[in-house]
């Protein structure tokens, strides 16, 4: 890691862990962006496909703090996370689908 450290610096690069913090931040404004999605709809169907894509992103940001902040625990936090998320698809889709759809 040390190497890679001194490779980028001596190139004029940013570090590793910037790059990862820079693309965490940029998920998060991605995350910002959908939230309208998941406000303005249209139908419920658009909501919920939103909410799951938070859901994913959020994963996704706590997967790269995880590395570039190097606090290993940020992943079982991740992975906890996605089994909620997909506990969450799971029961909305038997719930349409015993309803006959969503309207």
């Amino acid at each position: 890691m040390m190497v890679v450290s001194m490779v980028a610096v001596l190139s004029g690069l940013p570090d590793t862990e910037s790059l990862f913090l820079l693309a965490a931040g940029i998920f998060v404004l991605l995350a910002i962006v959908m939230l309208y999605r998941v406000y303005m709809g249209p139908t419920i169907q658009d909501r919920l496909l939103a909410v799951n894509v938070l859901g994913t992103n959020t994963v996704v940001v706590l997967a790269l703090l995880s590395v570039a902040l190097g606090e290993p625990w940020f992943l079982d936090i991740a992975l906890i996370y996605a089994l909620l998320n997909l506990l969450m698809a799971l029961v909305v889709t038997k719930y349409t689908v015993e309803r006959g759809g969503l309207r």
